[in-house]
């Protein structure tokens, strides 16, 4: 029977060319994009990230081919692992510029908080798949995922780690939204959040301070915090509408741009392709999205649809804060561009996510 199974996922895989070739165009833009940020040449880095690459692709099939119900099953057992991790970050975590946020497993450097995107939409996803339709407006109902959400993100927000830390609450807030949470409350609540903001100030840490600072104004400190910002700016400028071509881009080849292959590669690619490929780059990842909400849309079970969502939630937040961060349009908070920037947890986050997505749409049509 499991053998069936496998074979008739392994067919389906023909009904995913529309998102194999999103992530083919992807894949192909971020090396382009890696090889670009270190002058052409195939260093030690970009080898790296084929490896991941490839790396990303096998758990993509492995959570494709694993039984979907799985996910559901063990979605608390998989919350639970991250958020213990969490604490071991807090404990022994390795601290790199000035931030605790990964455990070393000497062959790989572990981020937990990469993967409590994905255990905390897991993990709302089977509590909301579960609580009876006429629970779902009692706000005492919402408590349990209110809790989830608010645990791991002060815990990463401790690390310090702001950007993780607002697109856990964001997505979490929005799956509570989206699960039939009164709309007065929850309009209630956002505003009584954004007056509280000020009081938050100061429980920031110094350098986050001076980004929210320099976000307002730029020019206040352009040789330290305002730097990044400035050179981003400067680079996706100077691309104008075609770009200077493929290595040909100043800014990053100077090593004026920094983060070139990380944070900022967006910028690294918008000066090189200019305003028509930085376009071409937000069509590809609106694609994406528009494919993960879709999924949601025609989910046969409440897990399935929430799972989609969720997912879909998480990559528009990573592409939306990456690409107005670059673009000085909101502060600088270290959040990578899906599938093309450097890094290995963020990968694997997101290749999980496609698994997961290929996974429910193959649940919803194989038996």
């Amino acid at each position: 029977m499991k053998i069936d199974k496998f074979k008739n996922r392994f067919l389906f895989l023909n009904e995913f060319k529309i998102l194999f070739l999103i992530i083919f165009l992807l894949f192909t833009i971020s090396i382009l994009g890696q090889i670009s940020a270190f002058n052409g040449v195939f260093s030690d880095p970009v080898q790296k990230h084929l490896l991941r690459i490839m790396g990303g692709i096998a758990i993509m099939a492995l959570v494709y081919f694993y039984d979907f119900k799985m996910w559901n099953n063990f979605a608390y057992v998989f919350y639970a692992f991250t958020f213990i991790s969490l604490i071991i970050v807090e404990l022994i975590g390795v601290i790199r510029l000035g931030a605790q946020r990964w455990i070393d497993l000497y062959f790989f450097m572990f981020q937990p908080s990469e993967l409590m995107k994905l255990a905390l939409i897991l993990a709302l996803s089977r509590y909301y798949s579960i609580l009876p339709a006429h629970e779902i407006h009692l706000l005492k109902s919402h408590i349990p995922p209110i809790i989830l959400t608010l645990l791991p993100t002060l815990l990463v927000l401790k690390q310090p780690d702001l950007g993780t830390a607002g697109v856990l609450f964001f997505v979490g807030s929005a799956i509570i939204f989206l699960s039939g949470f009164s709309l007065k409350i929850f309009t209630l609540s956002f505003f009584s959040g954004l007056l509280l903001c000020p009081f938050g100030w100061y429980f920031l840490h110094d350098y986050q301070k001076n980004r929210i600072l320099t976000f307002v104004d730029p020019g206040r400190d352009p040789q330290g915090t305002g730097y990044h910002v400035l050179q981003s700016k400067i680079a996706i400028g100077s691309g104008h509408m075609f770009g200077k071509g493929f290595l040909q881009g100043t800014q990053s080849k100077l090593n004026f741009l920094p983060e070139k292959n990380t944070d900022f590669i967006f910028t690294t690619l918008a000066e090189e392709f200019g305003f028509f490929g930085g376009t071409i780059i937000i069509l590809i990842f609106l694609s994406l999205i528009l494919c993960f909400f879709w999924c949601g849309s025609v989910a046969k079970t409440p897990f399935a649809k929430f799972l989609c969502y969720g997912l879909g939630l998480l990559l528009f937040s990573h592409v939306f804060i990456n690409i107005a961060m670059v673009m000085g349009m909101l502060p600088v908070v270290g959040i990578p561009l899906p599938l093309l920037s450097y890094g290995g947890s963020s990968m694997i986050t997101f290749m999980i996510s496609c698994g997961l997505i290929m996974s429910s749409l193959a649940n919803r049509k194989i038996k």
